[in-house]
């Protein structure tokens, strides 16, 4: 009885030990985040902000892989078909929110394919364009006569700064400028900054630094007035209506990805995005910083999609 008794009691204490230790078991190796645009831009400079304060919390280095193209689906695809439960990604909003609609033969079911995680940051869009056009209800004026001369950048078909030029497009008539895709923001700018495009919506951490040195004009914001960039006005106050949009980044891993690795990555994350450092260096990038609950991600992908699929539809938008 009493050698009963000896192995219950050791038993009783080994096998919570054990549970720890196997939840401690993740990670077990460098987490790779993978982001589908190139270094620079605003998904990558978002994932390396977090990766450095996130690796030190999980014990063992996050490694940013830039993985560029298809407007950040091959990333994504790369996300969804992992097995290794160390790989995550970084995405943007077409990737989850519009790219199933306008990729036919795309591989990955956005749906069905990930593990949300969390949305991790928000931005207005700023309306950049060159310094020789005119601001406020001047600037759509001159688009207006423009007609089809005008050209705008954006990171590719179905990328936020696409489908919202052409929800802007469907605000203010007569506006008919063209879309040219990019691999990333950064070269979006540096075509704007050489005259080869008009106009382009682009995140206040790519924008910012170019209108403040003088070398593009903005000509307003795709939401009301933002802390991230007090001085510029909203476009409605060059009379644009009903139009208000976001970009953001959030973090995902594969289907597959182990419940022990979600259950460590989201607390330690709540922790990191809570960091009032992280908050700071974000907002200097041109980022809020969010961080919510795979729920909270989840509802918003739905919420937008709907929002996307509306545009797409009305717009009658396809891949060329």
């Amino acid at each position: 009885m009493q050698t009963s008794k000896r192995v219950l009691l050791i038993a009783a204490c080994v096998l919570p030990l054990a549970a720890a230790a196997q939840t401690a078991a993740w990670p077990t190796k460098p987490i790779r985040l993978v982001v589908g645009f190139p270094g620079g831009s605003t998904p990558d400079i978002a994932a390396r902000t977090i990766a450095e304060p996130l690796g030190k919390a999980l014990g063992q280095p996050v490694v940013v892989d830039n993985k560029p193209g298809a407007s950040g689906n091959i990333a994504a695809d790369q996300v969804a078909k992992a097995t290794d439960d160390h790989t995550l990604g970084v995405v943007i909003n077409g990737n989850l929110t519009s790219s199933k609609m306008l990729y036919p033969k795309l591989p990955y079911d956005p749906a069905k394919d990930f593990t949300y995680l969390s949305l991790l940051t928000t931005a207005p869009l700023v309306l950049v364009a060159q310094n020789s056009l005119p601001t406020g209800a001047a600037f759509f004026e001159a688009g207006r006569k423009s007609g089809d001369k005008w050209s705008y950048g954006s990171v590719g078909v179905g990328s936020v700064g696409h489908l919202g030029m052409e929800l802007l497009k469907s605000r203010v008539p007569g506006l008919k400028a063209v879309h040219v895709p990019y691999q990333g923001n950064p070269q979006v700018m540096t075509d704007l900054i050489g005259n080869q495009i008009q106009m382009a919506l682009i995140p206040p951490g790519i924008a910012m630094p170019q209108v403040k040195a003088g070398k593009v004009k903005a000509i307003g914001i795709t939401s009301g007035r933002s802390a991230l960039v007090p001085e510029l006005p909203p476009l409605a106050d060059a009379g644009v209506k009903d139009f208000s949009l976001e970009v953001w980044t959030a973090l995902l891993g594969p289907a597959n990805l182990s419940k022990t690795a979600q259950d460590r990555i989201t607390r330690e994350l709540a922790v990191v995005m809570k960091s009032p450092e992280v908050r700071q260096k974000l907002f200097e990038q041109g980022w809020q910083a969010v961080g919510t609950s795979p729920d909270g991600m989840r509802t918003r992908v739905k919420e937008e999609a709907a929002v996307m699929t509306k545009i797409i539809s009305t717009q009658g938008i396809k891949i060329q």
